[in-house]
């Protein structure tokens, strides 16, 4: 008999609330069997704080279809130091490393349904030395995949044309072919993922008004729009440039199934705002689905028992739901 659909988990920062919230998935009933890959002994300490009971297996053990509740497989990789919550460790900044590789490779090897993030350190992997800007761009980089960062909550989609770069960098970066590269694989991941048949998509300008004509900025008309205009003829249902301090308001959101932020702090906040307990960070085009939590590592409260698990469950959930879109979708 085949064994039912398999989430694989990574916590990420070993010194963060990543671990606390995996344990606390184990015990909200998510419905399939759940691998955690990390070492295992991390796992058993969050449990210790936190006075949950945690029974783990290994990976390759049969798993019921809807385990016990406190119950892990575990896709073991060693800390390289003891972890002390609240204080990143730059020495485990290549453990952290080793558990996206380990967990990529499995799924894009088929032997998981999809793969769910905790949130990683970035600084502290930068100041081990080895450059990383964040999981989007990592599993960009070993998958070889062209990607889009969407952030989901119950009544919003927002993707980023651009992620994690200095606003500085930003309008160097948004060149025609990097914003049709990005509507195309919305566009793609919407009717996919989603089952939206004809996606509706609002693209925000970059500068306030939308450039105003030109009188604040010129990206509007010299990039934007331009890039705009050969996917409207492909037969995409594109919207703006808009302003977007106003394209968030009901009447606006009402007309459209997501939107296409110039920048990380563009649309963010508005998403955050409204489901930051419930928001998912999506991946879309790699060749696995890919979910994430919305928040960051928690540091002031790691260790502390009081790190709320919403999101982690939220990403486990629609991984599941994208994942069975997948399995369904025509070929």
């Amino acid at each position: 008999m085949d064994q039912p659909p398999r989430l694989l988990l990574t916590p990420g920062e070993p010194a963060g609330i990543g671990p606390e919230l995996v344990v606390r998935l184990a015990h909200a009933g998510v419905p399939a069997p759940v691998v955690a890959c990390c070492d295992p002994g991390l796992l058993q300490r969050a449990a210790r704080r936190l006075d949950l009971a945690l029974h783990l297996h290994d990976a390759d053990a049969a798993a019921p279809a809807r385990p016990a509740p406190g119950v892990l497989g575990v896709l073991p990789v060693a800390l390289r130091q003891p972890e002390t919550p609240g204080r990143p460790d730059p020495r485990n900044a290549s453990y952290v490393l080793e558990t996206l590789d380990r967990a990529s490779d499995a799924c894009r090897q088929g032997r998981y349904a999809a793969l769910v993030t905790g949130p990683v350190h970035k600084a502290v992997i930068n100041e081990a030395g080895i450059a990383f800007s964040g999981h989007t761009e990592y599993f960009a980089a070993r998958t070889a995949s062209e990607v889009l960062m969407l952030l989901a909550g119950p009544r919003l989609r927002v993707a980023l044309a651009t992620t994690h770069l200095p606003l500085a960098a930003v309008p160097a970066a948004l060149t025609a072919g990097r914003l049709q590269q990005a509507l195309r694989i919305l566009h793609a991941g919407l009717q996919r993922d989603f089952g939206i048949a004809v996606p509706r998509i609002a693209v925000l300008g970059l500068n306030p008004h939308a450039g105003e004509d030109g009188h604040l900025g010129r990206e509007e008309l010299d990039v934007i729009i331009p890039a705009l205009q050969p996917l409207r003829a492909q037969g995409m249902h594109l919207l703006g440039p808009l302003p977007a301090d106003t394209a968030f308001t009901p009447a606006a959101r009402a007309r459209c199934d997501a939107v296409l932020a110039m920048y990380h702090d563009q649309a963010l906040p508005v998403l955050k705002s409204e489901a930051f307990d419930t928001g998912v960070n999506i991946t879309l085009g790699l060749p696995y689905v890919r979910t994430s939590v919305d928040h960051g590592t928690g540091l002031d409260i790691a260790g502390r028992g009081m790190a709320d698990s919403s999101s982690l469950c939220s990403a486990a959930r629609c991984a599941l739901q994208l994942a069975a879109a997948r399995a369904h979708a025509p070929a």
